[in-house]
C-alpha cells in the first residue's frame, strides 16, 4: 500500500502512528484525529477489511492431540518420580493428552493473515488481556460487513482544533 500522505513525519514514525490508529479503529470502531490522518487510516482500514471479508470462511477444522501438564487443586503441576537407565531418580511432570478441534487456515487466508499482521499491532483490552486484532478482524468485523461492497468507514468533520487550528475529524466504522 504505497503512496501515503507524508503527514509531516519521518517514514518510520508515520507508519507507527498509522499502525496504531488502524489497530485502534478496528478494535474500538471509532477514533478522533486530524482530517489528513483520518483519510489515510480510512484508506488502509478499508483495504484490510476487504481482505478479511474475502477470506473470512477460507479455513478447515482438524482434530489435533494436545499434551498438557496435569494440575492439582492449587494450579501446580503434578510430579511423578522416574528412574533413569543408570539408576538415578528424578521428578517428571505428569502429562495428559486430549483431542481438540482447531481451525487451520488455507493458503490464501494465511497470506492475508500475514498482510494484516503488517498493519495491526497486538494490544490489550480494558481488563489487560492481550487481544489479537487479526483474529478480531476475521471473527467479528468481517462477518459484520460480509454483504457490503466497500464503504466500511466514514469521516465526520468536527472543525478546527483550538490551539493549532488543524481540521479535526471522527473516523468510525459504519
Amino acid at each position: 500500500m504505497p503512496a501515503q500522505r507524508k503527514l509531516g513525519r519521518a517514514s518510520d514514525m508515520r507508519l507507527s502512528i498509522l499502525r496504531g490508529m488502524v489497530t485502534t479503529l478496528i478494535l474500538t470502531g471509532k477514533i478522533e484525529t486530524t482530517e489528513a490522518r483520518a483519510k489515510e487510516v480510512k484508506r488502509i482500514a478499508e483495504k484490510l477489511i476487504t481482505l478479511a471479508v474475502k477470506e473470512k470462511d477460507n479455513f478447515t477444522t482438524t482434530e489435533v492431540t494436545i499434551s498438557t501438564a496435569k494440575l492439582d487443586a492449587k494450579g501446580r503441576k503434578v510430579l511423578k518420580s522416574a528412574t533413569s537407565k543408570n539408576g538415578n531418580k528424578y521428578d517428571v511432570v505428569d502429562r495428559e493428552t486430549k483431542k481438540e478441534m482447531v481451525q487451520v487456515d488455507n493458503a490464501t487466508r494465511l497470506a492475508v493473515r500475514r498482510q494484516l499482521m503488517l498493519w495491526l499491532n497486538k494490544s490489550h483490552d480494558a481488563k489487560g488481556n492481550t487481544v489479537n486484532p487479526v483474529n478480531y478482524l476475521f471473527d467479528t468485523v468481517a462477518p459484520k460487513y460480509a454483504g457490503r461492497n466497500g464503504g466500511y468507514a466514514r469521516i465526520i468533520k468536527l472543525g478546527a482544533r483550538r490551539g493549532d487550528a488543524s481540521e479535526m475529524a471522527i473516523l468510525e466504522l459504519v
